[in-house]
């Protein structure tokens, strides 16, 4: 199951305003460590569903954002909560790690 996307135009309502926490992944489409983790996020997105929500958001065709939250090398995974950043992650990782540096901010 493709992950759930995001926009520029649509970024405030899918996750600043989102009543449950919301991991970004910062990516691109020509990275190929953005394509490792994507399954990682996939599942993760299954397997929480209802405690957290995963989107994509592609930094290339939304660089607004990206400046905006700092995003400098990809992947780069943004944990919100309540409309503000509270944990970032860089790079792939296991899932085990994404989950252990994510989980305790998910209430």
């Amino acid at each position: 199951m493709p992950l759930t996307t995001t926009t520029e135009a649509t970024f405030a309502a899918d996750v600043l305003a989102s009543p449950q926490p919301v991991l970004v992944d910062f990516s691109a489409e020509w990275c190929p460590p953005c394509q490792m983790v994507a399954p990682v996020l996939e599942q993760i997105a299954a397997d929480e569903a209802g405690r957290l929500r995963v989107i994509s958001l592609d930094v290339d065709e939304n660089p607004v954002v990206a400046d905006l939250y700092a995003v400098t090398s990809m992947p780069t995974l943004v944990l919100f909560r309540g409309g503000r950043e509270v944990a970032r992650i860089k790079g792939v990782k296991p899932r085990e790690t994404i989950l252990a540096e994510f989980t305790p901010h998910l209430g």
